[in-house]
């Protein structure tokens, strides 16, 4: 079940202690809590050995949709710092909903700086249909930049301006 259909609650981002992403993830998954953890795979080399590693996107955050009381429960596994109140709710919604179609869709995303600026923009056709994100071209090559506003965090994919309207 995707973490945004029709769901009680409201967004809160849990910030884990160093390296807690994955075990608040089971844990809430455990004890059936709507959450989101997104990861991206990586190659990593570890003592001369090739290996594909998957890490949070957003290393030390795990976003939890559901009810305070739901947040204070995942905070008494001791594996959260601090849970954080999202104040712009539907703008998180959009910005998490992008990034789940995203990966959802098996594209491969790098990591990006933040931008404060750019054109705000929709893919209305083609396998990444309703993704929301800002475009940049660079070197005539388009990509698309999904943001979360409130970690200033961001990841960037290649795509067609042809399939982009503006928002």
């Amino acid at each position: 079940m995707a973490p945004f259909e029709a769901m009680p609650g409201d967004w809160h981002v849990l910030h884990t202690r160093s390296r807690q992403e994955k075990v608040v993830a089971e844990e809430l998954e455990a004890r059936q809590l709507t959450h989101f953890l997104p990861s991206i795979r990586r190659k990593r080399v570890y003592g001369g050995r090739k290996a594909v590693v998957e890490e949070p996107m957003f290393p030390g955050y795990v976003f939890l949709k559901g009810t305070i009381e739901e947040a204070y429960e995942a905070d008494r596994t001791r594996r959260v710092a601090r849970i954080i109140q999202v104040a712009d709710q539907d703008g998180l919604e959009t910005e998490l909903k992008s990034l789940w179609l995203a990966l959802e869709s098996q594209v491969t995303l790098d990591p990006f700086p933040y931008l404060r600026c750019g054109t705000r923009v929709e893919v209305r056709s083609g396998p990444l249909r309703g993704i929301q994100g800002l475009i940049e071209t660079r070197l005539g090559v388009s990509r698309l930049i999904l943001q979360v506003q409130m970690l200033g965090r961001a990841v960037s994919l290649e795509v067609d301006g042809a399939l982009l309207e503006p928002v």
